[in-house]
């Protein structure tokens, strides 16, 4: 116990650890726009007075679960071991986890898309109404796992001390967590908006694929088309509010 505080106080005066804690949180940030993004859709389609819970209930799950695998990082290092061989390549588990987070990313994304296009409102309601709290949870978490640990990962590869590992999760998590609500009723007023979100689920889900078939994507590309997607939205969201507010000051009757 003394020694862990005597590490504790070395690392709060390196000035190398708060680099390493800096440049962590803001990679785990960025990593965790996938995880956001699955949040706000999952929670987006439950009831307004859960959706909060379940936002905080998933982010907790998630910064649970990413420390519990920081506390186990010889055992998430060994999913990257080859456990078997498939059509003449080597397969490890985290091959086969980020195989099936891809696939459900897909679907997840898909149907998603197809509801949003082919329902009315009365349908939308429903299937708001039909996904319960405990399921959304469960969807969640799943996909809370899969995110962990190429985050756990890259946490390990970035920093040498589980403290600043586990400070750079929660202060990433904590973000996501102020960030979820306002993209949350973002996302739901504007439905293009929605239907950007859904899109990049489903190109998340494709480099997991391509990540489990040893085609890596640099994620770099992908962050960039998703900065790049939402850039052209906001000028396009930009330009329907300059049209609104033309059109209320034509419609507006004459000042006498």
């Amino acid at each position: 116990m003394r020694r862990g505080g005597l590490l504790i106080l070395e690392l709060l005066t390196d000035p190398n650890a708060w680099a390493s804690l800096l440049t962590l949180t803001a990679l785990e940030i960025v990593l965790g726009i996938d995880n956001l993004l699955f949040l706000t859709i999952i929670t987006d389609r439950l009831p307004k007075h859960q959706a909060l819970s379940a936002r905080r209930v998933g982010l907790g799950l998630a910064l649970v679960g990413r420390i519990a695998l920081l506390f186990a990082i010889s055992w998430v290092i060994g999913l990257t071991e080859p456990v078997f061989e498939l059509f003449g390549e080597a397969w490890s588990w985290r091959d086969a986890i980020l195989l099936t987070g891809g696939f459900f990313l897909l679907y997840k994304g898909t149907t998603e898309i197809h509801s949003a296009v082919e329902g009315d409102e009365e349908q939308q309601s429903k299937g708001r109404a039909s996904l319960g709290f405990a399921m959304a949870i469960a969807q969640i978490a799943v996909l809370d796992l899969i995110f962990s640990l190429d985050s756990v990962l890259t946490a390990v590869g970035m920093a040498e001390h589980l403290p600043v590992m586990v400070a750079a999760v929660t202060i990433a998590i904590g973000v996501m967590l102020l960030a979820a609500g306002p993209l949350s009723a973002f996302v739901s007023r504007h439905p293009t908006v929605k239907m950007l979100a859904l899109s990049f689920v489903i190109l998340v889900g494709v480099a997991l694929i391509a990540d489990a078939l040893h085609f890596h994507i640099p994620r770099g590309y992908i962050y960039a088309a998703i900065a790049f997607s939402i850039t052209v939205e906001s000028l396009n969201l930009w330009a329907q509010a300059r049209r609104r507010r033309r059109k209320q000051l034509q419609d507006a009757p004459p000042s006498v």
